[in-house]
């Protein structure tokens, strides 16, 4: 049962190290918080990301909660409670879902090509593809008789501080109530099947499937119903897209456009940039997602772009949140070789050639086709 009202960046190096379960595989991005995310050959070795594989993204020191610990919530129409997991999974039905998250600034470095860009240096690694279990925020908010009208937000507060521009604040997001009672909207306890680590947001996260990974708080403490969007300073100072000719220093925060769901993305894996491969016989991978579309079609050009060739899937993902893992088998010739990815989705809708088109100074946003060059001896 639901209990008693309750009263009580500067670019790092990259380099790679163990972080609790991440193993050597984790290329490190910032030190302090912690952020971190995968060599891309070891990405997409699985449909499934194991824990210790799966990219971290801490906006502040990692939180050290209790089993036991419960949630708070309140807001407009609901009267002040708290609620522990245990009675979460005692209470709802339990629910799997299986869904990529990714961060904003995944494929950052592409843009930073271009431009400076503020932000971690994040390769192609800051996405994850897992089983969530947990219950359905929409049991809890019916339960707690939240209302469901459209003009409402639930906001989220994390037990993680963070700093955005010199304010230090508890993290806090929230997204729109017609989100939140979507049926794979998740408050999360295991990640393909085992609890969830530390650095993932034990031991209770919230899971928005098809959403910036920022919108899936880790370390939950209060669940709000407000009319209006969270006040905290990730989601009303940051995360927000502008156009190329604003900076940090002209943006007007409140006319951004919050980055809530994730474009159409693919890159290549594997061979990795710069990597020295035996020529002859090589296989190309990668992934490609979509989220509420289908990826119809992958497409790999072996010249910079001049020609395609139609790569194929490696999986058949049972959900609409997952993303698609392909590969191409292909011939490459002695020398330099430039390879180049592009994906499809089901409405025709393509990605944009070139990074230049879609600079900001936040670095957020990246799907211009992925380039990866090699040298073949």
């Amino acid at each position: 049962m639901i209990g008693q009202d309750s009263e009580d960046e500067a670019e790092a190096k990259p380099i790679v190290r163990r972080y609790n379960s991440m193993s050597e595989l984790m290329i490190e991005r910032n030190p302090e918080p912690y952020n971190a995310e995968p060599v891309p050959g070891a990405l997409i070795e699985r449909f499934l990301t194991p824990q210790n594989l799966f990219y971290v993204r801490s906006h502040g020191p990692v939180p050290d909660l209790p089993a036991d610990h419960r949630i708070e919530v309140g807001g407009i129409s609901v009267g002040e409670c708290s609620i522990s997991i245990a009675e979460l999974k005692a209470r709802f039905p339990v629910r799997t879902v299986t869904a990529v998250l990714q961060c904003a600034g995944n494929r950052r470095t592409d843009l930073q090509q271009v431009g400076k860009t503020s932000g971690d240096p994040w390769d192609i690694g800051a996405i994850g593809n897992a089983e969530w279990t947990g219950v359905r925020l929409a049991d809890l908010l019916d339960a707690v008789g939240a209302s469901d009208a459209s003009n409402l937000f639930v906001c989220f507060t994390g037990a993680d501080e963070v700093d955005v521009e010199g304010e230090v604040a508890p993290f806090g997001v929230s997204i729109a109530m017609t989100k939140a009672r979507a049926p794979d909207v998740l408050l999360a306890w295991a990640m393909n099947g085992e609890p969830l680590a530390s650095e993932h947001g034990a031991p209770l996260r919230l899971v928005v499937p098809g959403y910036a990974g920022v919108r899936s708080a880790k370390w939950l403490t209060r669940i709000e119903v407000k009319d209006t969007p969270s006040e905290a300073p990730i989601q009303a100072h940051d995360y927000k897209l502008f156009p190329a000719d604003v900076t940090s220093e002209t943006a007007d925060w409140t006319q951004g456009l919050t980055i809530n769901a994730m474009p159409l993305n693919a890159a290549i894996c594997s061979p990795g940039s710069g990597e020295s491969l035996p020529a002859g016989k090589v296989r190309i991978e990668g992934y490609a997602v979509a989220y509420e579309r289908d990826v119809s079609r992958v497409e790999v050009s072996l010249n910079g772009g001049r020609d395609w060739r139609q790569a194929d899937f490696s999986d058949d993902p049972d959900g609409q949140w997952s993303w698609q893992r392909w590969s191409l088998d292909a011939e490459l010739p002695k020398g330099r070789q430039h390879l180049v990815v592009r994906a499809f989705d089901d409405a025709g809708q393509g990605q944009p050639e070139l990074p230049d088109t879609m600079w900001n100074f936040a670095g957020y946003l990246c799907t211009a086709w992925h380039h990866v060059h090699v040298l073949v001896e």
